[in-house]
């Protein structure tokens, strides 16, 4: 898809720019304890107030439901943000009108001023013109540096684009260019790993990725499902037998389509759910005890899903192998992230990876870092590997 950057922004100088950021940052006692989507945010907003704009930012903060909660005011979080950009923030109460205006007004080129939280008016979360025009009065640009919040069609995420000359932020820029290459026109073969707890969680995300990759790989949970469909006895273990016919569609899906689904054939179980359990132990698929549940992917299995890694060009990966949480059933996990993160390093395989379990993961395995882009992303890149339009996307290529 074609859409407009930063470079295309021309000259800045004076110029009022809306950034839409994510700042929907963890708090605890009144602190931010995680600044990653500021870390995100930072190259846009001090390249924008660098080329001399007066850069306000739009965000949202939790769930007001269109009411002024005091403890969702951005006014908490602006001290974060100042500490990451190295810049004095003016807090700003409104997102529009006469306060906005006098603000600009006094704001210098370079000057950087966040507004207030825009799900406190409820034109915001249902795209009313009406707030759109109000906000889009203010400003000669729109730039949108939030894909984690790009699958919502709300006024400062889609409307806003539609009349303002409208631009991706260097985050968005980075997000859009690779997931372009990991499902949009990728290097084949195409691995694709999605784990988590349960079928019914990811079922879009599976029904599309098995006519887009050439090897699906199914861990987690949701391999039990896939497991008992094929008439494999597992247990007590985490299984959506209900949904053993939809398991069936997918595998009839991906057969009809050339890509091959990769099933563990020996697992790591155990008769309780607890750090190194005195019943560990590995076995193949087909001597799971009636009281035992499956935890991880077994060690011979996970050797061959390496292998299949090491014959892709491409991987998609959205969440865990088994358990990670807990030790030993983040084996699996670590060992197939770490043979990603090598074949990533030595230039053979392009890797992207996103979901918040998926990067807890990553990080636990030390190889965050390794992999070619890693999206803080949670419910927006999830619907993108279901292959759905995202509206905040759509509107910059319009």
């Amino acid at each position: 898809m074609s859409f407009k950057t930063l470079d295309q922004i021309g000259d800045a100088r004076g110029k009022v720019v809306l950034v839409r950021v994510d700042l929907n940052l963890p708090m605890q006692d009144g602190a931010v304890t995680d600044d990653t989507r500021v870390q995100a945010a930072k190259p846009t907003i001090l390249e924008l107030a660098d080329k001399g704009a007066k850069v306000l930012l739009l965000a949202h903060f939790g769930r007001p439901k269109g009411e002024r909660v005091s403890t969702q005011s951005l006014s908490m979080v602006v001290g974060a943000v100042e500490q990451v950009l190295g810049r004095e923030v003016m807090f700003v109460s409104e997102i529009a009108g006469p306060v906005v205006s006098q603000v600009v007004g006094i704001l210098p080129e370079g000057g950087i001023a966040c507004l207030e939280n825009t799900r406190f008016w409820k034109g915001e979360e249902k795209n009313d013109p009406e707030l759109v025009k109000a906000i889009a009065e203010n400003a000669d640009i729109y730039v949108n540096d939030a894909f984690s919040a790009a699958h919502r069609a709300h006024a400062t995420t889609e409307g806003l684009a539609h009349v303002l000359p409208s631009y991706a932020g260097r985050s968005m820029q980075a997000e859009l260019e690779a997931l372009g290459k990991a499902l949009g026109e990728p290097e084949r073969p195409v691995a694709a790993v999605v784990g988590g707890a349960k079928v019914s969680s990811k079922l879009d995300v599976l029904k599309h990725l098995v006519g887009k990759v050439d090897h699906l790989i199914i861990g987690g949970g949701m391999a039990n499902t896939f497991l008992a469909a094929r008439g494999v006895d597992v247990g007590k273990s985490l299984c959506e037998h209900d949904l053993a016919p939809t398991a069936e569609a997918i595998l009839d899906a991906a057969d009809a389509s050339g890509c091959t689904v990769h099933l563990p054939y020996d697992v790591v179980v155990s008769k309780e759910f607890a750090a190194n359990p005195p019943s560990l132990r590995t076995c193949n698929v087909h001597e799971v005890a009636a009281d035992e549940m499956i935890l991880d992917v077994g060690p011979a299995a996970t050797e061959a899903l390496a292998d299949v890694l090491k014959v892709c060009k491409t991987l998609v990966w959205n969440g865990p192998m088994g358990a990670f949480e807990t030790q030993p059933f983040d084996t699996a996990t670590v060992a197939l992230a770490r043979t990603a993160a090598a074949l990533t390093r030595e230039g053979s395989l392009v890797s992207v990876a996103g979901g918040g379990d998926t990067v807890a993961a990553l990080s636990h395995a030390g190889v965050a870092g390794d992999f070619s882009y890693v999206s803080t992303a949670g419910g927006a890149f999830l619907e993108w590997m279901e292959g759905r339009v995202l509206p905040g996307v759509a509107a910059l290529s319009s």
